[in-house]
């Protein structure tokens, strides 16, 4: 496949948007995946994002600390338009820490600063990045409120946030989409957020659906990332828990090889399958990997592969904790109970 392999897809609903099934999210351009590319490899990226026919990016105050956001502005240019833009507050970095903070008056400040960083007058989709456990999600969501009717953003989502939440927040303002880690081997959303998200009418953005580069032609090595890399803390990618989990991977290839495809496009193919409502963001680093990931909207997999590949992976057979305790403890999300 050449060309703009998305305009052949069908296009799917994001809040009050329409967009194609797979967008880029752009937290790999600048922040916790290393080595952070150049500017000029960042900029081939969202280059070849937009040859691709893909019209929404996904970004953050929190990425590279303002940087990908910096980085997006200089690079959207007159293509702005063209697109959904969104990003995140209430998870910002703040002498060289990451610091949550959803209080009114940080949101809209940070607001502010992502206006003037992305060189824009309006932010499509803007998302509460994580729920600040000292400020009721009602006032956070209140205050995003107060922008949409500003009209300095034109919707909100939610980041990483449980089904209570997903209603407490609804109930004060509607909820455009819900953003969370979803693919073979992170299943939370299924437990509850999926199901409040079809009752509200609220679209499903999926995160890291190649399990953060495991499900890819080349898993990482943690001997040759760098210490900075978030996925030295990840427990999946510890020792035995990683062997165990590339035991897994391998039968996973041998499902794509039989499907036609790579091992990525039967991941996001899967992930794409689970509801119409579902819109996926891999982030990469390669253009030449975007491309393979796009194309997983439109190879063909029979149903009964994409239900033997949930059967080898899912939340009973993945070996290993999705996070660390200091990075799990920030997170509102439903837990599974798999005892017995």
């Amino acid at each position: 496949m050449t060309g703009r392999v998305l305009d052949k897809a069908s296009r799917r609903r994001l809040g009050p948007f329409e967009v194609a099934p797979v967008g880029l999210g752009c937290m790999n351009l600048s922040h916790v995946y290393h080595p952070i590319p150049s500017e000029e490899q960042a900029a081939a990226v969202i280059d070849a994002a937009f040859d691709l026919g893909i019209d929404h990016f996904d970004s953050a105050a929190l990425y590279g600390f303002g940087a990908n956001e910096e980085f997006l502005g200089r690079h959207l240019g007159s293509r702005r338009d063209e697109i959904v833009l969104a990003s995140k507050c209430g998870m910002t970095g703040i002498d060289g820490k990451r610091v949550i903070d959803g209080r009114p008056e940080t949101l809209r400040a940070t607001a502010h600063e992502a206006l003037r960083r992305l060189r824009t007058d309006v932010i499509d989709l803007y998302y509460l990045h994580r729920v600040d456990p000292n400020v009721p999600v009602e006032e956070s969501i209140g205050a995003l409120g107060e922008l949409v009717a500003e009209g300095l953003i034109r919707s909100i989502g939610l980041s990483e946030v449980s089904a209570a939440t997903i209603r407490r927040a609804h109930a004060v303002h509607p909820i455009a989409a819900v953003q969370s880690e979803y693919s073979l081997w992170t299943r939370n959303p299924e437990i509850a957020v999926l199901d409040v998200c079809a009752e509200l009418d609220i679209s499903f953005v999926a995160f890291s659906p190649l399990a953060r580069g495991f499900l890819t032609s080349a898993p990482p090595v943690l001997a040759d990332l760098p210490e900075k890399d978030l996925r030295h803390g990840m427990p999946r990618f510890q020792g035995a828990a990683y062997e165990a989990n590339l035991a897994i991977r391998d039968r996973l290839q041998d499902l794509a090889d039989e499907a036609g495809c790579t091992l990525a496009q039967l991941a996001m193919a899967w992930v794409l399958a689970q509801s119409e409502r579902i819109v996926a963001i891999p982030g990469t680093r390669s253009p030449q990997h975007l491309t393979e990931d796009v194309e997983g909207a439109l190879v063909d997999v029979p149903a009964e592969v994409l239900t033997r590949a949930g059967e080898l992976l899912n939340e009973h057979t993945v070996v290993g904790n999705r996070y660390g305790p200091a990075a799990a403890k920030d997170i509102d999300s439903e837990a599974f109970d798999l005892a017995g």
